[in-house]
């Protein structure tokens, strides 16, 4: 459905800011508090805490991150999701949002409660309260939304990109690439996952995959080693080996390179116990695969049979 109409009577334009803003808040239900905690002040008050705070703001922009393919409650529902799984990488906690609306007044209303009962149902799931935020006309047919979301350590420690060693082995949780057939929308933050991983000494580093593997990897990888990964051991999805068969890539290609697989990538100490690591996941994570796909090396010394991730590329900005 197109966030967009031609009638004005189904449009933004037939309601006005202050009208909107209470439709949002209805849209929104329990998830909305009551102001000075909610939307209708100056500022929003979150509660204090004691722990690490952790803050993250990702967008939605109707025709890049999502078209009239993808439902309003779709749409919603990726534009919390990619924040939830910033937090997640840290093995967060999330706790509150705002969000903002640059949109024209074409936007079809009937889109636009669609994508705020999509935020609602996935807040809702995750204990987030959406508690402010700010509406700004903009020119004809672009709608964007601009989520800051706040959250906090979930264990005494946040994990970040920076920790990785030489000989440290490089984990994948999940399956990728193909990420273009649903998956981009609908996806499920890792939020369990990360916060379990921030609870184990052994995991140094951490980061969720939005733009690719190929890319994300450069990240976490410390200055003087290169990471050495094995073609055979990328869990490639289903998705990736369907995407393949139309574009003539390979599904490994895919699988480096197609971004927003919002899977966790992350980075642990070899001298830790490996076995030991993989039997505690399945006991916590039955469903979800975890796979070793290689390690820190220093060069020139990487072991044959590496991926030569200069011929790969994940998703860059300004591009």
């Amino acid at each position: 459905m197109d966030a967009f109409t031609d009638k004005r009577s189904e449009s933004v334009f037939s309601l006005g800011e202050i009208a909107l803003i209470e439709l949002i808040k209805r849209w929104l239900g329990d998830i909305s508090p009551c102001t000075p905690f909610g939307i209708g002040d100056d500022c929003a008050v979150l509660e204090p805490s004691n722990k690490p705070q952790l803050v993250t703001t990702d967008p939605v922009i109707f025709g890049t991150h999502v078209d009239a393919n993808v439902s309003g409650r779709a749409a919603g529902k990726k534009l919390l999701n990619r924040n939830l799984s910033d937090i997640a990488a840290m093995g967060g906690c999330p706790r509150a949002a705002v969000l903002s609306l640059a949109l024209p007044a074409e936007t079809s209303i009937t889109w636009l409660r669609d994508f705020y009962r999509g935020i609602a149902s996935t807040a809702r799931q995750h204990g987030v309260k959406i508690v402010g935020g700010d509406i700004t006309d903009a020119h004809a047919c672009f709608f964007g939304a601009f989520l800051t979301l706040h959250g906090e350590a979930a264990s005494e420690r946040v994990v970040t990109r920076q920790g990785a060693r030489a000989g440290d082995l490089i984990y994948v949780t999940g399956r990728l690439g193909g990420s273009r057939i649903r998956h981009h929308y609908s996806f499920t933050p890792r939020l369990a996952e990360g916060a379990w991983l921030a609870a184990q000494p052994a995991v140094r580093a951490m980061i969720d995959l939005s733009d690719g593997l190929a890319k994300d990897i450069l990240s976490i990888t410390p200055v003087g080693v290169k990471p050495a990964l094995f073609g055979e051991r990328i869990p490639i999805s289903n998705n990736a080996r369907r995407w393949a068969k139309g574009t003539g890539l390979s599904p490994l290609h895919h699988a480096l390179s197609d971004g927003e697989d919002f899977e966790l990538l992350f980075v642990v100490d070899y001298r830790a116990d490996q076995s030991a690591l993989q039997r505690n996941w399945k006991k916590n994570f039955q469903k979800l695969p975890l796979t070793c796909i290689g390690h820190f090396s220093s060069p020139p010394h990487l072991p044959a049979g590496t991926i030569r991730l200069e011929k790969f590329h994940g998703y860059e900005h300004l591009r």
